[in-house]
């Protein structure tokens, strides 16, 4: 048996270790190149770990490029796998692999299809998820699935716990379904398209918090796209981008102010009136570097 793993990013790695440990045959790995990487959150050179193992790889910048098509089916796999890339695989790929194409998602499909799953899962409060290993057909994440793996989202998770959870929950899910595929007992189950959801793109504007909404919405904001993702932010005196990493939730028994209004810059926090608490805010970046005083305002 022949295959190829095609990624970029730490699901993609913990596939890979995956192959490695239960040793899979894998033919070929599609690493993204370090130079295409600027908006990949999260990115891993997963060539890397191909090269110390002696694996045959190649970086790319655009999957669908003819090199890289041709090289895939001169490989005739029977499974593509494409672990954590951001990119749309075309038809001539899919059509590649003899039995199927083998993708992840970070939900308990068919539930939240589609984009920025683990952002939203933050966002709605999902705490009981599961990853799935899937076969990817033409539809939204809508193939027959392989296998899943549960993992928790706490209330104190931010964006790089939860992806670490995934990650942790694709190398045990890896394991188990790559061993199924080797000794044949793999068993596919199709989606049921009743109880199907679909998640809407985000963009770094997204991240815009507005300091009218309850304190604990907020603090979900931060948690949910703060590193790798672009992150909460506000605008200081209407102008400023000051980017918010990491914050508490904080009784307010001292200030009284108008929401969003900066109630202490101090050198190792900055405390932010909000409807019902206040914000302290411990990890934060000051993208034009202006002087924050106490009593002005992030819009």
């Amino acid at each position: 048996m022949k295959s190829v793993l095609i990624g970029s990013v730490g699901s993609s790695k913990e596939m890979l270790q995956a192959m490695i440990d239960v040793g899979f045959p894998i033919t070929c790995v599609f690493s993204l190149d370090e130079e295409a990487s600027a908006n990949v959150s999260g990115y891993q050179p997963i060539h890397e770990l191909a090269e110390k193992h002696g694996i045959q790889y190649k970086k790319f910048r655009r999957i669908n490029e003819p090199g890289n098509v041709e090289l895939i089916r001169s490989i005739a796999p029977e499974y593509i796998f494409v672990i954590g890339l951001s990119q749309l695989v075309r038809k001539e790929i899919m059509d590649a692999a003899k039995i199927g194409l083998v993708g992840f998602h970070p939900t308990d499909l068919p539930k939240m299809r589609g984009r920025a799953a683990n952002v939203w899962q933050i966002l709605l409060g999902v705490h009981d998820a599961k990853v799935s290993l899937f076969f990817i057909d033409e539809g939204i994440d809508s193939g027959d699935i392989l296998g899943q793996e549960p993992y928790v989202i706490e209330d104190t998770d931010y964006a790089e716990d939860v992806g670490r959870k995934i990650d942790e929950a694709v190398s045990r899910l890896s394991r188990r379904v790559l061993r199924q595929i080797m000794d044949g007992t793999i068993e596919r189950q199709k989606q049921n398209e009743e109880d199907a959801t679909y998640l809407l793109r985000r963009v770094p504007e997204d991240g815009l918090i507005d300091w009218d909404r309850p304190i604990k919405e907020i603090h979900t904001l931060i948690r949910a796209v703060s590193r790798p993702f672009p992150g909460a932010f506000g605008m200081y005196d209407g102008k400023h981008p000051v980017i918010i990493w990491r914050a508490d939730v904080l009784e307010n028994k001292k200030y009284i102010g108008m929401n969003g209004q900066i109630a202490e810059a101090a050198d190792d926090h900055m405390d932010v009136v909000c409807r019902n608490g206040l914000l302290r805010v411990t990890d934060y970046e000051n993208i034009d570097g202006v002087k924050i005083f106490a009593g002005h305002k992030l819009r």
